[in-house]
């Protein structure tokens, strides 16, 4: 099932889960059927983290051309706070964010559309994230915005200086040094 949300390009999507004694098995992805309902592809590559504590902050992070990158985001074991901001010049939603809770429980995935900013926080220790991506990884096309930039409103659960942080994400610009590397086309 998928559910545009407040800025409908970013797309929740609740994968039913078919469950007995031995467990559940759920469909995670379906090409077709997910780009009727506005996930786009092609994906072409599969990435995959392990955050050993909680309050682990990754992100925010976007890819700029020529590989910029849509991301569809699921939590495979414990906990996230997973947020998508968009950072697109001249949309009506520039500078606001979604965020959803997405759990190995739940099996709930975030669909992030190219021109977003995305990160994530761990709610519980020995947490792992596994992601497509649309675009391959290009470190000279790597970039980054502040999590904690107050511009942005995001209601993280871990503070500066509680989060644990890669130096590059400590450094991260706030969204009004941002450069603008994404048009909003309606």
């Amino acid at each position: 099932m998928f559910f545009p949300q407040s800025i409908p390009d970013v797309i929740l999507v609740k994968p039913k889960r078919f469950g007995d004694e031995r467990g559940f098995f759920a469909e995670t992805f379906h090409d077709a059927r997910f780009e009727e309902n506005g996930v786009h592809g092609p994906f072409v590559q599969d990435n995959h983290s392990l955050s050993r504590q909680k309050g682990v902050v990754r992100g925010l992070h976007f890819q700029i051309a020529p590989t910029p990158q849509a991301k569809l985001v699921r939590c495979t074991r414990g906990a996230i706070l997973d947020v998508a901001v968009d950072i697109r010049a001249g949309s009506p939603t520039f500078g606001k964010h979604v965020a959803a809770e997405l759990t190995a429980d739940n099996g709930w995935q975030l669909y992030v559309p190219v021109g977003f900013a995305h990160g994530f926080a761990t709610l519980v220790p020995d947490t792992e994230v596994q992601y497509k991506v649309t675009g391959y990884y290009a470190p000279e096309c790597d970039r980054g915005l502040a999590f904690d930039d107050p511009a942005l409103g995001i209601d993280w659960p871990v503070g500066r200086d509680e989060a644990v942080l890669s130096d590059k994400d400590r450094a991260q610009p706030l969204l009004a040094d941002l450069p603008e590397h994404f048009r909003y086309s309606a």
